[in-house]
C-alpha cells in the first residue's frame, strides 16, 4: 500500500505532462554533466535512478545511447596521437585474436553444457568475445535471432559491463597495475566501449588511449565474425553494418596528432567528449530495472558470468606475466 503511494506520488503530473520522476531525471543528468561526474559515478547514479524510479524516457534514451557513445569516443580521438594509437593496436592485436578464439569456443561449450538456447548461447559468446551490444547487433541478423533472444544476451551483458564499472579499477590499484596492463586488460575482459572507456578513464589517460584502442582493433572483428557467423548458420547473405566510429576515431587522432590548429583545441574536444560519455552512462544505468533483471533468467546469465569470470583471470594473468 504504501509502495502504491510512493509510485502515485513520483508519477503524478506537476507542471502539465512533467511529473516528479521526469523532474528528477532531468536533475540528475543535469548534475552529471555540471559537475563533470566520472562515468563511474554517472553510472551510479542512473543505475540507482532506474531501479527505484524507472526510466521516463527509457525508448528515446535506449535509441540514441549508442550514437551518443560513438560520438564520444570520436571526440577522445582528437586527444590521441596517432602513433601513440597505432603502438597501442599492435601490442594488443596477438592478445585480442587469441581471447576472441579461445571466448568463442568456450562460451558455445558453457551454454551447451548449461542447455541454454543454441542462439542465446552464441550471441552471449559473441558480446563477450568482442564488443558486448554492437557484436550481438550485428550477429544477430544473420543467425535469424528473435526479439527475446536479443534482448537476453543484450541484458546479460548489460548487467556484466554495469558491474566492471565498479571492480576493474580497484582490483587494478589492488594489484598495483601499470597503465598499459590495466588498458589493455579492461579492454579485453570488459564487454562493451562504454564500459571499456569509463573504467580505464579512472585509472588515468594513458591507460585510456590504450584501452580505447585496443578496444576499437577487437571491435574490427565484427567483419569477420559476420561472415563464419552466416556460414555457420547457414543463414541468408544480409547486409553488413561496419561500426564507422571506428574510422572517424582514427582520422580524429591523426587531425590531432599532424593539425596545430585542432591539437591546440584538444583540451576542450576532451572536456566536450568525457562530458558525453558521462551522460551515456547515466543513461545506460538507468535503463537498467528490476524487471530487465528478471527477464534474463538464470541460465543465461549464469553462462554470461563463468565465461566473464574466465576472461577476466586469464587475461589478468597474460597482462601480468606477460606485458
Amino acid at each position: 500500500m504504501q509502495n502504491n503511494g510512493i509510485n502515485h506520488f513520483l508519477h503524478t503530473s506537476i507542471y502539465g505532462k512533467l511529473t516528479v520522476v521526469k523532474l528528477i531525471f532531468f536533475i540528475l543528468l543535469s548534475l552529471c554533466i555540471i559537475f563533470n561526474f566520472t562515468p563511474g559515478i554517472a553510472l551510479a547514479i542512473g543505475l540507482a535512478f532506474g531501479l527505484l524510479a524507472g526510466n521516463p524516457y527509457n525508448n528515446i534514451t535506449k535509441k540514441y545511447t549508442k550514437y551518443l557513445l560513438q560520438v564520444s569516443v570520436v571526440g577522445l580521438g582528437f586527444s590521441m596521437d596517432i602513433n601513440e594509437v597505432m603502438k597501442a593496436g599492435e601490442s594488443g592485436l596477438l592478445y585480442t585474436a587469441g581471447t576472441i578464439i579461445i571466448t568463442l569456443i568456450l562460451g558455445i561449450l558453457i551454454g551447451k553444457f548449461l542447455s541454454v538456447n543454441k542462439i542465446t548461447s552464441y550471441l552471449i559468446s559473441t558480446g563477450t568475445a568482442i564488443c558486448g551490444g554492437s557484436a550481438i547487433a550485428a550477429v544477430s541478423p544473420v543467425i535469424k535471432a528473435n526479439d527475446d533472444q536479443i534482448s537476453v544476451s543484450i541484458g546479460t551483458v548489460f548487467i556484466l559491463n554495469a558491474i566492471a564499472l565498479f571492480i576493474f579499477p580497484p582490483i587494478g590499484h589492488y594489484l598495483d597495475l601499470t597503465a598499459k596492463q590495466f588498458g589493455i586488460w579492461c579492454a579485453i575482459a570488459i564487454h562493451d566501449t562504454s564500459s571499456v572507456v569509463g573504467a580505464a578513464k579512472q585509472y588515468g589517460d594513458e591507460a585510456l588511449t590504450i584501452a580505447t584502442t585496443v578496444k576499437l582493433a577487437r571491435a574490427l572483428w565484427i567483419v569477420p565474425l559476420v561472415f563464419v557467423s552466416s556460414f555457420v548458420f547457414k543463414s541468408e547473405k544480409k547486409k553488413l553494418h561496419f561500426p564507422l566510429f571506428i574510422i572517424f576515431f582514427i582520422i580524429a587522432s591523426i587531425m590531432s596528432t599532424y593539425i596545430p590548429e585542432v591539437k591546440k583545441n584538444s583540451k576542450e574536444l576532451l572536456v566536450i567528449a568525457k562530458a558525453g560519455l558521462s551522460i551515456t552512462l547515466f543513461f545506460i544505468g538507468a535503463g537498467i530495472s528490476l524487471r530487465s533483471i528478471k527477464e534474463i533468467g538464470f541460465r543465461p546469465l549464469v553462462q554470461g558470468i563463468l565465461l566473464w569470470a574466465f576472461i577476466i583471470v586469464a587475461s589478468l594473468w597474460v597482462v601480468k606475466n606477460m606485458i
